[in-house]
Formats: structure tokens, sequence, C-alpha cells
């Protein structure tokens, strides 16, 4: 039988999920809206 309480003691979370939740919400960008408005201006188009 699984001893659940030892097994949570064992639990280390992964790198790769920290990274990736660090990468989403560290994005400045609300929206894909905002990405082109700032290539349209870069572009000088606006």
């Amino acid at each position: 039988m699984i001893n659940f309480e030892e097994e949570l003691e064992k639990f280390q979370p992964s790198m790769d999920v920290e990274q990736t939740t660090d990468a989403v919400y560290g994005n400045r960008y609300e929206d894909v809206t905002d990405v082109v408005k700032d290539l349209l201006k870069e572009l000088g188009t606006v």
C-alpha cells in the first residue's frame, strides 16, 4: 500500500514547471494585441 505522507515528504517540484511559470507571469505583454501594436510602432505605421 502507498504511504502518502512518506511520498509527499519525498516530493520535489520540477524546475521546468517553475521556469515556465516565471516565463509566463514575467511576460510584459498582456495579450497579442499589445505585441502587434508595438511592432507597428517600431515600423512607424501607427
